[in-house]
């Protein structure tokens, strides 16, 4: 079946508990993969279940850019202070204000986004997929993936995570709700960019951002 150095290392990789750990293997009879992912469904589910509970603490917490060319402050909920103050929501809190800082997301999730900003984004892709002969059928349904990748580059939540590219920043909240087991919530956050609005040469701030995560 399995080991305790088995129950140990899935452990390690999920941050589950040692108990959790071992019920899961017993459910996929030592597989590791199975077991991982029956955890991850556990984990959605503890989630689902804590969405409406009330998450009134928390940490405000920063990150500047090297050399100072982008600044963030970001708020992320928790339910207690004793959370607020571990080290791992902590590490969450920092890893979410330096995706803000890679990837510039405009809103928080879909919810925030506008009506009249989502309409004119349809306008736009519709124009361009009819003056490209497209069928008004199929134009509708470019409509609908390309709104898919507007999420994607502007709802923090749908975001790829910068240091994980394979999960969304919503998944990596997720994972933490299922490790914490308190419900997690980014109230607000804004970011700087030195010279904002100004002429300058064009960057690329999240390839700059991965760089350095990967000298460290």
């Amino acid at each position: 079946m399995f080991t305790a150095k088995d129950v140990q290392a899935l452990r390690e990789k999920s941050g589950a508990g040692m108990m959790d750990c071992k019920k899961a293997l017993t459910e996929a009879n030592g597989d590791m993969e199975e077991a991982t992912k029956l955890l991850r469904e556990k984990g959605l589910a503890a989630a689902t279940k804590k969405a409406g509970r009330i998450a009134a603490e928390g940490v405000v917490d920063s990150y500047i850019h090297m050399g100072g060319k982008i600044g963030v402050l970001v708020e992320v909920n928790c339910e207690t202070d004793f959370v607020a103050k571990t080290d791992n929501f902590k590490a969450l809190v920092h890893d979410i204000a330096l995706q803000i800082a890679a990837s510039n997301p405009k809103y928080i999730d879909r919810t925030q986004v506008p009506a009249d900003v989502l309409e004119t984004e349809k306008e736009v892709i519709r124009a361009q997929a009819m003056n490209e002969g497209k069928p008004a059928a199929i134009a509708e349904r470019m409509v609908n993936g390309r709104i898919e990748k507007f999420y994607t580059e502007n709802c923090l939540i749908d975001q790829p995570f910068v240091k994980e590219p394979d999960k969304t920043i919503g998944m990596l909240i997720t994972e933490s709700i299922a490790k914490i087991g308190e419900k997690i919530s980014i109230r607000r956050f804004v970011r700087y960019e030195m010279g904002e609005g100004l002429e300058k040469r064009n960057e690329d701030f999240a390839a700059e951002v991965a760089q350095q995560m990967a000298k460290k």
